[in-house]
Formats: C-alpha cells, sequence, structure tokens
C-alpha cells in the first residue's frame, strides 16, 4: 500500500462488520493507527484481531456512539491509545423498515438516535479536542467522514425514519464543515450503495454472484473514504458523494431554483399559475427509491 495515511489516528464507528469495517481494514492497510467501535465487544475484537495479524495497529471500544458520554470515551480512546486524533468516521447505523402508516415511535427513536445524535456526539467532542489543539498553535489537519444514504438524498418509501436522520446528516456535514474550517477541519459525507447486514435481506440486487466484479461489495466503498482521511484531501470540504462499486459520483445539494418575485405580499388565490410557471421552470426531481 502506498501509506496515505500513516500514523494518521483514526476512529471508525459501527466498524465491527459491514462496510465500518472495510473501512478499518483499509485505513490500517494504509499505516493508521485505528480505533474500531462497535457495540458489539466481539465483532470488534474480531477486528483488532484481523487488522494485527496484518501487521497493523488497533484497539477496540465498545461505547454507544449516541450516548453523550460514551462518545466522549470514544474520542478518549484515540488520544489514550494513540497519543492523537486525526480522522473521524461516523458510521454506525441500523434500520427499522416500516410503512409510515404502521411505524412506531419507537422505531421511529431508534433509528434517529443512532444515526443522527451517534453523529452529532462523537463529531461534537472530536470537534472540542481539535479547536482546542488549533488555538493552542497546533492547527491540526483533521478529517471527518459521515455516513448519509441515497435514501436521505432522494427518500426512500418505507424508510422514513431512516430517510429523515441520514437527510440530516447531509444537512450536519455542511453545517460542521462550514463551522469547522478555521480549527483544521475537513467534513464531507459518503452516500454509499453495499451490500451488508442492513441491505442485502431488503434489495436482491445486493446478492454476491457467481463470478466477476462483486459490485456491491462494501470493501468499495472504503478507498474513497480513506482518501477522504488523508492529507491530500485538505481542499475538499462540505461534499456528499455517492459511492457504489466502482462509480464515485458528486451529489448535486438543494440549490436555488426559479423565483418570481411581486414585490410584494402575495394573495393566495395569485399564486395557483406562480407556481405553475415555477414547476414547469424547474427539472424533475430524482424519483424517491421504491416510488412506483
Amino acid at each position: 500500500m502506498s501509506g496515505l495515511c500513516q500514523d494518521r489516528a483514526v476512529v471508525v464507528t459501527g466498524a465491527g462488520r459491514g462496510i465500518g469495517r472495510a473501512h478499518a481494514l483499509a485505513f490500517a492497510a494504509e499505516g493508521a493507527p485505528v480505533v474500531v467501535n462497535d457495540v458489539d465487544g466481539d465483532a470488534a475484537a474480531g477486528v483488532v484481531a484481523e487488522i494485527g495479524a496484518l501487521g497493523g495497529k488497533a484497539v477496540a471500544d465498545t461505547s454507544d456512539v449516541a450516548d453523550w458520554a460514551g462518545a466522549r470515551e470514544l474520542i478518549g480512546a484515540a488520544l489514550a491509545n494513540f497519543g492523537r486524533l486525526d480522522v473521524l468516521v461516523n458510521n454506525a447505523g441500523f434500520v427499522r423498515d416500516r410503512m409510515l402508516v404502521n411505524l412506531a415511535e419507537d422505531e421511529w427513536d431508534a433509528v434517529v438516535r443512532v444515526h443522527l445524535k451517534g453523529h452529532f456526539a462523537p463529531l461534537r467532542h472530536a470537534a472540542d479536542h481539535w479547536r482546542a489543539e488549533a488555538k493552542a498553535g497546533r492547527t491540526p489537519s483533521a478529517r471527518v467522514i459521515n455516513t448519509s444514504s441515497g435514501a436521505g438524498l432522494l427518500g426512500s418509501v418505507g424508510q422514513g425514519n431512516y430517510s429523515a436522520a441520514k437527510a440530516g446528516i447531509a444537512g450536519l456535514t455542511v453545517v460542521a464543515a462550514a463551522e469547522l474550517g478555521r480549527y483544521g477541519v475537513t467534513v464531507n459525507a459518503i452516500a454509499p450503495a453495499a451490500r451488508t447486514r442492513m441491505t442485502e435481506a431488503v434489495f436482491a440486487s445486493m446478492a454476491r454472484p457467481d463470478e466477476g466484479f462483486d459490485a456491491m461489495a462494501p470493501e468499495n466503498v472504503s478507498p474513497l473514504v480513506v482518501w477522504l482521511g488523508s492529507a491530500e484531501s485538505a481542499d475538499v470540504t462540505g461534499r456528499v458523494f455517492e459511492v457504489e462499486g466502482g462509480k464515485v459520483s458528486l451529489a448535486q445539494a438543494w440549490r436555488h431554483g426559479p423565483a418570481v418575485d411581486k414585490g410584494e405580499r402575495w394573495d393566495p388565490a395569485e399564486l395557483g399559475p406562480v407556481v405553475k410557471e415555477l414547476l414547469e421552470q424547474a427539472p424533475e426531481p430524482e424519483p424517491v427509491y421504491g416510488a412506483s
């Protein structure tokens, strides 16, 4: 490997399996010491053992990333074990899929908690550390890579809770990028498509092929994450990238579209033709995943 992230201390949440495991192994292969976070301690320990067998350096952490104190302990684990923190990869999550008319309150709360708060809490504690370093004259070259989803960018039928949380992560990413740049921190997000425990039971198209390129392998997502975590990516921030197989694309955020300005308050009865005109001028939105 190239040593692209040599000695850059990395925290990866939800790293016991799937995409998170792939990230942890990929960073370690590029020379990074890694905190492998997962609430499943056996899974986290297994990834640490894999990294060690390959000559890398890693420690396991079982903190709940959506718990305020747990997220603080997670960031502290990198500092205690490696003496530094350079990269935070927020990846942990799960799904509780239901159509909205069947979605229970606890299913909403659980998904929003682990995805959205589980991104914010580690980011907040990492930002505290990096701001202190910058104020002490040791401005870091720090990176945050968040995990959104196509469901968050376009919506996904049967995943109202997950879509809302992942959309929130995209919004959090651009705000954090704007606020933390002064401290030497870039913040980007990925929207990956890959086979995980969350997806393979739902999407038959993600099944492992009998031969040829496995486009849905989680390992395909990690090269971009590793590059975003490197010093080379210093001029890239506030962006969301979609990653699937060998394809990398830049997602286009909400933008100001066609407008009509009357110069004074509208009467509600006037607005039907105005809205129709705006819709005619604008491109059709991308369809929601799963919509008929």
